[in-house]
């Protein structure tokens, strides 16, 4: 318990009477709310800084809101999270939305881990989720999302309760196969995620990016060389799915990693095989991370402007936390391919 002689706690009051402003507009300042002038908001929040106000969140919880975002990620290994990530909070960066993180554990209890995650985000009263690629089960999330307000990154399966944001994943394929076909490659292999059981969504990223690969194979008369490993999106997975294929009978020219994480193990992969990138081996990624315009990488990957879809997501969420609509929208974002060092034409 604080003394009587200890400090007091900036008030709101206290950030009006410095502010030379009434209370209400502390408020709206506060609640991100429509009317308040650019300069009004500037003189409040600096009338903050100055006082070192800090909102009460335990209060504002009572009132009905606590100003907390729940973001839901599989894994923080995964560098395109992390574009994900600066997009949320490039668009929340001037709110009083606080974002909390919760990654999954083993891709082994993902769903578990997920599920349990999402429940603690809703029990601790969190105004809002953005969940990226859930592998917990749909139900559970039209469900939650009746209660919460939801935004879905990832997942092309659209529903009232919930917000999408999606990559046109068709088309990124399409340029990845075109430009390695155009190169002059014909055995070209695909490393997919494995298919989350259970979990009822019908139009995982992986899953489109799994149709459209073999739907450019066979566009481009290639159907009978589309090979598929799914041996995951992670470093690991990539080194393992590429030693399956550079092992065997008929090893593949290029390999498409469905994303930058699996096409870093693919590079170990082809080191350990005495395999030279792009020499010997075209590769290409999905994502289009910071790791890939490294120069010792130099990967050739399908740019999906994470940041930009981040920030939409969260845009969205602000949209329903304010009560500003009530319908369901989905939004996608259109991807470009960038070319680098690690794609060449075959050899010989």
């Amino acid at each position: 318990m604080r003394s009587a002689d200890g400090p007091k706690r900036v008030t709101i009051a206290d950030v009006a009477r410095s502010a030379g402003v009434s209370t209400s507009a502390v408020s709206k300042v506060l609640n991100n709310a429509y009317g308040v002038s650019p300069a009004m908001r500037d003189r409040v929040r600096r009338a903050m800084t100055e006082l070192g106000y800090r909102p009460h969140a335990a209060a504002r919880g009572m009132r009905g809101r606590t100003y907390t975002i729940g973001v839901l990620l599989a894994s923080i290994r995964n560098a395109f999270y992390a574009d994900l990530l600066d997009g949320v909070n490039a668009a929340l960066r001037d709110t009083e939305y606080t974002v909390f993180l919760g990654s999954a554990g083993s891709a082994e209890a993902e769903m578990a881990e997920q599920t349990r995650l999402i429940h603690a985000m809703a029990d601790r009263q969190m105004d809002g989720l953005i969940l990226i690629a859930p592998a917990v089960p749909r139900t559970e999330v039209v469900r939650l999302a009746a209660q919460v307000p939801t935004v879905v990154i990832g997942h092309h399966d659209p529903s009232p309760a919930y917000d999408s944001v999606v990559n046109q994943d068709g088309a990124g394929v399409d340029l990845v196969v075109d430009h390695l076909v155009a190169l002059g490659h014909r055995d070209i292999a695909h490393l997919s995620h494995p298919t989350v059981r259970g979990t009822r969504w019908e139009q995982r990223p992986e899953h489109h990016v799994r149709a459209a690969y073999r739907a450019a194979m066979a566009r481009h008369g290639l159907a009978d060389l589309a090979r598929v490993v799914h041996s995951g999106y992670s470093d690991e997975g990539g080194r393992t799915g590429a030693r399956e294929l550079l092992t065997s009978a008929r090893p593949p020219t290029a390999i498409f990693a469905g994303a930058d994480v699996a096409a870093t193990g693919v590079f170990r992969a082809a080191a350990e095989l005495g395999l030279r990138i792009p020499e010997d081996l075209s590769l290409a990624g999905y994502n289009n991370t910071s790791v890939a315009a490294l120069e010792p990488v130099s990967l050739t990957s399908v740019d999906q402007a994470g940041a930009m879809m981040g920030e939409t997501a969260a845009r969205l969420l602000l949209e329903r936390l304010e009560k500003r609509r009530d319908r369901a929208v989905v939004t996608a974002s259109t991807p470009h391919l960038v070319t680098r060092g690690s794609t060449a034409p075959p050899r010989g």
